[in-house]
């Protein structure tokens, strides 16, 4: 209890993400510096790099998902902020009331133009008091170094996030029926709903650095891992179907269709010459094929025969994948559930576990 103040509170802050925060930043800012002194001249009374831009930073690499750390975040909040300063400075000469004034309106000015970003404040703050340098660069304060700088760091940001296989910018996207129609996604249609979300925050009466999209994932996800906890024993290996029909990689369009309708099913593994999985075609895929089976498969869900059952909900529900295959280490078929084995053993546990409430 008495280090509890010094723990970090920050959700899925792991080592890996840490470390590449660091080498991100380590790398945003000095390339940032280095590119700014090129573009405006060296000299004492032109400033290179402002101090904002080492908070900035901070979000960029360490918290990329935040709201805060978005690319017109940055590059808004910084410039915007930063003229805000220049301009309260240029009425008000009492340093104090000129700071002050100055964050403040930052602070909303950031806010009407949706682009809120903590460093802001700094940054009308360095317009205010930043000394002779930002004095004489005046009203290009704002722009040259500002804005280049927070351009020059997002930039660097976007191709360090890449390489990373970072997403950023980072977009909330909501699940979509892949149906084409007006109906949620399956998934999405029971358990909470997006109102529910709205009522909690406005129950709450606070603000979150979390989008509200990311919320509701967020959410969606911790009730996926409670109902695979409450099933936890029901492995992929007690449903799976063994006798698994496949088809090699060179068969014809025409053979594969033949397998789907003599079987009465809908997903074929399709298996290379070692035997092992290489992908799945369906009717979908074969209606744009023109010669073999390879030319036209699709990626296969799979999955392990110790892995929970009921975690293969989310692709089982998601539109388009009708079957799981369940593979060794060496993606060998050991064997395959589908979205009606899932259905009929979760219904199974279901009458289980009321039969055992009633007892």
């Amino acid at each position: 209890m008495a280090f509890r103040l010094f723990v970090p509170i920050l959700a899925g802050a792991t080592l890996r993400e840490r470390l590449l925060a660091c080498i991100g930043a380590t790398i945003g800012i000095a390339l940032t510096g280095v590119i700014s002194g090129l573009a405006m001249g060296g000299g004492p009374h032109v400033a290179l790099l402002v101090a904002p831009m080492g908070a900035s930073a901070v979000l960029l690499f360490a918290v990329p998902a935040s709201p805060l750390a978005q690319p017109w975040s940055i590059i808004g909040g910084n410039s915007i902020s930063a003229l805000v300063g220049v301009t309260v400075a240029h009425f008000i000469h009492d340093p104090v009331m000129a700071s002050g004034l100055a964050v403040a309106l930052a602070i909303a000015a950031m806010s009407f133009t949706r682009c809120l970003h903590p460093p802001g404040g700094a940054a009308a703050l360095t317009a205010v008091l930043g000394g002779p340098a930002v004095v004489s660069a005046g009203f290009l304060f704002p722009f040259v170094p500002v804005a280049l700088n927070s351009i020059i760091l997002v930039t660097l940001g976007l191709l360090f996030h890449r390489l990373a296989r970072r997403n950023y910018p980072h977009v909330a996207a909501p699940a979509a029926n892949s149906h084409g129609t007006a109906d949620p996604p399956a998934q999405q249609r029971v358990g909470f709903q997006p109102e529910d979300i709205d009522a909690a925050l406005t129950t709450l009466d606070e603000t979150f650095d979390i989008d509200r999209n990311d919320l509701e994932r967020l959410l969606r996800q911790v009730e996926l891992q409670a109902m695979v906890r409450s099933y936890r024993t029901l492995l992929c290996q007690d449903i799976m179907s063994r006798d698994v029909v496949s088809v090699p990689e060179q068969a014809t369009a025409d053979e594969a269709r033949q397998q789907l309708l003599d079987h009465n099913i809908r997903t074929l593994p399709v298996v290379g010459a070692d035997a092992r999985l290489v992908g799945a075609v369906g009717l979908r895929e074969l209606t744009k094929a023109t010669d073999t089976v390879k030319g036209v498969m699709s990626k296969a869900g799979t999955a392990s025969p110790e892995t929970p059952a009921m975690s293969l909900l989310p692709l089982l529900t998601d539109g388009r994948s009708h079957a799981v295959v369940i593979v060794d280490g060496e993606r060998r078929i050991l064997g395959l559930i589908t979205q009606t084995d899932l259905l009929a053993a979760a219904a199974r546990v279901q009458a289980a576990d009321k039969g055992l409430a009633a007892a």
